[in-house]
């Protein structure tokens, strides 16, 4: 088992979700950056969807009670073990008794651990998943939790010394379709949407990044009836900004959706932080 010492700012156990319950209300949720949370597992061994930890900013510690391989993938955060520094994105070794302490990344926002035997809490709706919007899921973790680990045997191979992490670019570049109601704005929204930096809010959370910058001009008045609502869907409320989706939206919507990121975006977006400024490319 695993004694949190610290989580950190925001710590939450996760797997790839609850897909296919939208029609009951029921948000997919899931590891936020998918793709660093697949190769978190690959390098352990684990099956890909086998439950791990994902840390936002990094800044916990953890005490194992028990030997363990790791790996720590996506935001490179600091990665120390009883005080030795250790390289992320490789699997690594955890004598049992070890302190294994996280830093706060340079870059990215969202780092994931996964352990050889995956996380095993309880399962809620055929997801170990923790969904900050609907509270379906274990609670986020705080000083004192117990993580339960699953067995190590009957695995695959740890064959891979390393994997190199997929490059966090400073200023990323997002790529977009043209949403099932753009037609609701001027033609000029798009424009405007693919030719300017917007900037992250500091209220954006896993179930949206919230935007700053110019907003989009409406060409219709009105609202829509709900519909439903897709990870990397670019929501439009009144004030003309943009909300990017992520894994814990809701289900379904009001408010006209512009845009929806390509699917190899929505990790991008995932790791995108308070204050980074980015931008829009069809």
């Amino acid at each position: 088992m695993i004694e949190v010492v610290r989580p950190g700012p925001l710590a939450t156990v996760q797997d790839l979700g609850r897909p296919g319950r939208a029609h009951l209300g029921v948000p997919c949720s899931g590891a936020a950056d998918g793709r660093a949370f697949r190769l978190a597992n690959r390098l352990v061994g684990n099956p890909e969807g086998a439950a791990a930890v994902e840390f936002t900013l990094g800044g916990a510690a953890l005490r194992f009670h028990r030997h363990a391989w790791i790996a720590v993938t996506g935001a490179p955060v600091p990665l120390r073990i009883n005080g030795r520094a250790y390289g992320t994105h490789a699997p690594v070794h955890v004598p049992d008794g070890a302190l294994v302490e996280f830093g706060t990344p340079p870059s990215g926002l969202r780092s994931y651990l996964a352990v050889r035997g995956g996380v095993a809490v309880d399962e809620v709706l055929g997801s170990r998943s923790t969904d900050l919007l609907s509270g379906l899921g274990p609670s986020p973790l705080s000083p004192g939790d117990v993580i339960p680990l699953g067995p190590a045997t009957g695995l695959g191979d740890i064959c891979v010394d390393a994997a190199p992490p997929p490059p966090l670019h400073e200023t990323p570049v997002l790529r977009i379709q043209p949403g099932p109601r753009h037609d609701w704005f001027t033609e000029d929204a798009l424009a405007t949407l693919t030719s300017t930096l917007y900037e992250v809010s500091q209220d954006s959370n896993r179930v949206g990044v919230r935007l700053e910058g110019p907003p989009l001009a409406r060409a219709r008045d009105g609202e829509l009836g709900s519909e439903g609502m897709v990870t990397g869907s670019l929501q439009v409320p009144p004030s003309g900004l943009p909300i990017i989706f992520l894994t814990d939206h809701p289900t379904t919507g009001g408010y006209p959706v512009v845009a929806v990121l390509a699917s190899s975006a929505i990790c991008d977006a995932a790791q995108l932080r308070p204050g980074q400024r980015f931008r829009f490319r069809l």
